[in-house]
């Protein structure tokens, strides 16, 4: 099963794969705003790489689960070498090759061997270094932009981010990794997300494909939130650990649809 699993890992980074949906993907970065969308889903994908580790290691959704860590690898890997190429100024060079040092840890520590318990505490820990620096490469491209539309490409490119930790960070304390943190953690993050919601739903350069598509995300937080509430630390609940990987997909792929439509406004 490993060697099958590293084989298809092997297979995932040399081809076009985009996971169990279609995250909008371009070979290169084609501007600023671009950037900005892609550095920030470098932050979300370092925490969707984590939750498809901790619900592979606890059977939750393993096909979906599988596809989704292989696709999120070689997505990540793909958009580095573009953020890199794009980098325009020394400091994000410097920060990209940080990340890319930093990045090369994470992957063995996620496709070295079969995930596991006594694994998954390094893997969580090393997801939240890979998501510090992309977070610095996404603000520093940020202020190059200098302009409130790459504030809010940031913005709702931060939200994708935070449905995939909060799933991560359930699915590791129903595994017994980092209890004692999590349960405050993702309270924080769901008060974050509804803040930063209403910024983007107010902004000016808000348009009405822009607002159907946060009145979509608005619905499916709700499945997302009431999912996070079963949470029991150290518990194992396949049903509950289902609706929590099923709901942040869903989360995040509007939220990837607003972050593109946000960095197409003129």
């Amino acid at each position: 099963m490993v060697q099958r699993r590293k084989l298809l890992r092997l297979t995932a980074a040399c081809l076009p794969v985009l996971g169990a949906w279609p995250l909008a993907a371009v070979p290169q970065v084609i501007d600023i705003n671009d950037a900005i969308n892609k550095a920030g889903r470098q932050r979300m994908l370092s925490q969707r790489l984590a939750k498809s580790y901790m619900a592979l290691g606890q059977k939750v959704q393993t096909d979906s689960a599988e596809r989704i860590l292989d696709a999120s690898l070689a997505l990540f890997d793909r958009q580095l070498v573009e953020l890199k190429a794009f980098a325009p100024t020394g400091d994000i060079r410097a920060t990209y090759a940080q990340l890319e040092a930093r990045w090369a840890d994470y992957k063995t520590a996620l496709i070295g061997t079969a995930a596991s318990r006594g694994a998954a505490d390094t893997v969580l820990s090393l997801s939240g270094q890979i998501l510090a620096l992309a977070n610095k490469g996404t603000l520093q491209l940020e202020a190059v932009s200098g302009k409130d539309l790459g504030r809010l490409v940031n913005l709702s490119g931060r939200q994708r981010m935070l449905s995939q930790r909060m799933a991560a960070l359930y699915l590791g304390a129903t595994w017994g990794i980092q209890v004692a943190q999590s349960k405050a953690e993702i309270q924080a993050l769901k008060e974050e997300f509804l803040k930063a919601h209403q910024v983007l739903k107010t902004a000016p350069q808000a348009t009405d494909a822009i607002r159907a598509e946060l009145g979509l995300a608005e619905t499916q937080f709700v499945f997302f939130d009431a999912a996070l509430m079963t949470l029991q630390p150290s518990v194992q609940n396949p049903q509950n650990e289902a609706n929590v990987f099923t709901t942040s997909e869903r989360i995040l792929q509007v939220m990837d649809n607003v972050t593109g439509l946000y960095a197409k406004v003129a």
